[in-house]
């Protein structure tokens, strides 16, 4: 007689499940590649895996541990509203801003979202005569980021970068993660570490 060809279910689920275990040993979803990264949105909840920007991949490829946050989307938001909805001391929360001396180079400054950059701070600290802010229309070409949602991280081309001295007193602080609506919360020294920050005094009224 002609054999059926025909697997017996029995034994095909069989080895569907030990597959699917290999697959994923815990099961359920998958884990970060990078263990030390959790991903909280303001109401507390995991993040989709998919929810990466440039800024995450750059610290997961470094091994740096960071925790992502997200919020509803809105280029509007002033830092100081961020940190309100993140339920975080604006103290800690920090602004990247772009800047142009003099000679035409361009500066990076990190600073907290409730202070405002000192232009003659500024200009003594990058060593030009004097300095501005570009304009807002420019730093898309200039750094890859939008406004609301530029981070020191990852630029096009790596700017000379400084951070206010008060982020060395915290154990973590926030900084945009490269997209409107998502933040990362990491250590100061990571950040000064990977964005090659000089840490100095930039704030104060002008």
């Amino acid at each position: 007689m002609r054999k059926s060809g025909r697997r017996k279910r029995g034994k095909y689920k069989s080895r569907c499940r030990k597959r699917s275990k290999c697959a994923n040993p815990g099961g359920g979803k998958r884990k970060n590649a990078n263990p030390a990264v959790k991903s909280r949105n303001k109401a507390g909840k995991e993040m989709k895996q998919n929810e990466k920007t440039n800024v995450m991949r750059i610290l997961d490829g470094k091994k740096i541990p960071y925790e992502a946050h997200s919020y509803e989307a809105d280029p509007t938001l002033t830092g100081e509203q961020i940190a309100g909805i993140l339920g975080e001391d604006p103290e800690r929360v920090f602004k990247t801003l772009v800047t142009q001396g003099k000679t035409g180079a361009y500066y990076v400054f990190v600073v907290p979202v409730k202070g405002e950059l000192n232009l003659k701070k500024a200009a003594k600290a990058s060593g030009e005569k004097s300095i501005e802010m570009i304009k807002q229309k420019d730093l898309l070409g200039l750094t890859g980021y939008v406004h609301g949602g530029c981070s020191p991280i990852g630029m096009k081309k790596q700017f000379r970068t400084f951070i206010h001295e008060t982020a060395a007193t915290f154990e973590k602080m926030f900084v945009s993660a490269g997209k409107v609506g998502f933040q990362i919360e990491l250590s100061p020294q990571d950040l000064i570490s990977v964005a090659r920050c000089e840490v100095t005094d930039i704030i104060g009224e002008n």
